[in-house]
């Protein structure tokens, strides 16, 4: 049922990535930069994680494309001497960037899958607290119920940015 799907922001899954190409091929690919930086993280020495840490925050706070591209290739040069892996798997990653070409307002946003992460917490929360469930009808029921529930709640409020650049993003597709 969805439709004018726009954007699509998705951790470094292939087969995701390839079935939002497939079935949504307007919409544009965001790799999520919280991945990438949890990823970068995992990859380089303790004592360095809170400079690096910093490094690659810089890259989606820049105001425009060039900017973004500029402190990613400043990223690498600082750090490809040390972490050679990391840089280099950088500079192969596709879709860092696509949150550029939406409003700054809704960028903090859409550069990351926290929306979904956060949804995701709820539900595990709420699952926890049943135990188990007698059947996987059952199971898909109480999930559902949630879904309808969040949806309910939701409905009708924009997220942070949203609405004050609802004129440009419809002008935009």
């Amino acid at each position: 049922g969805l439709t004018s799907v726009q954007l699509i922001v998705a951790d470094g899954m292939i087969a995701i990535q390839n079935a939002c190409e497939k079935n949504y091929p307007q919409a544009k690919f965001q790799r999520c930069l919280i991945h990438i930086n949890r990823n970068i993280m995992g990859k380089v020495r303790v004592s360095d994680r809170k400079e690096v840490a910093c490094d690659f925050k810089e890259i989606h706070h820049a105001i425009s494309f060039k900017e973004e591209e500029k402190k990613i290739q400043n990223f690498i040069e600082k750090w490809e001497k040390r972490y050679s892996r990391v840089t280099r798997t950088l500079q192969e990653t596709e879709n860092l960037l696509t949150f550029t070409q939406f409003p700054k307002r809704i960028r903090g946003t859409i550069y990351s899958t926290n929306i979904i992460e956060s949804f995701n917490k709820q539900l595990k929360r709420k699952t926890k607290v049943k135990e188990q469930f007698p059947n996987e009808d059952t199971l898909e029921r109480f999930l559902v119920t949630q879904m309808i529930n969040y949806n309910n709640k939701k409905s009708g409020r924009a997220h942070k940015g949203f609405k004050q650049c609802q004129d440009t993003l419809d002008s935009m597709f």
